[in-house]
């Protein structure tokens, strides 16, 4: 459905960084990366494109690699909690307990969502299924509605075959 967008509307592809997360799921590395690199075009301070990218890169050619590509962000421009301290975590100028301090410390369940949601996909590219599932399943136990993230970690439970 996305091809056929952009087939319709070219100039819409760059809006569509749903497509990468669908890329990204369905083992499309190379175009995921693409995805979130045009997507940097109009949205250049979401730190969620950066870490997208560094996932399909790290799967693509492995966590050193998505270190040194990883896409440039202001974080100080992304004020949700804790996307700063996801993108260190990333970068690898953080620590895993950084990340959770900061989503304990905001309290809300969004944050915890986040904090949850980057933690699992992170040990997951990182060969840590234990701490993958640990942290995936708790993205996915926050009680919120309408978000769309929180449906990834859904859709991530069900794709690994982890059950609630």
């Amino acid at each position: 459905a996305f091809a056929e967008a952009i087939a319709k509307d070219p100039r819409i592809e760059p809006y569509l960084w749903q497509r990468g997360i669908c890329q990204y799921y369905s083992g499309q590395f190379q175009e995921g990366k693409r995805q979130f690199e045009v997507h940097k075009t109009v949205n250049p301070h979401d730190v969620e494109n950066a870490l997208w990218h560094f996932l399909c890169v790290a799967r693509a050619d492995g966590i050193d690699v998505a270190r040194q590509k990883m896409i440039q962000i202001d974080t100080k421009r992304d004020s949700r909690v804790p996307m700063a301290e996801l993108y260190a975590l990333f970068s690898g100028d953080a620590a895993p307990e950084r990340v959770l301090t900061a989503a304990d410390t905001a309290k809300t369940p969004l944050s915890a969502m986040y904090a949850h949601l980057y933690l699992g996909l992170y040990y997951e590219v990182a060969g840590d299924a234990a701490n993958a599932e640990k942290h995936m399943r708790q993205a996915a136990a926050e009680k919120l509605d309408d978000v769309y993230m929180h449906d990834v970690a859904d859709v991530h439970m069900q794709l690994r075959n982890w059950k609630p």
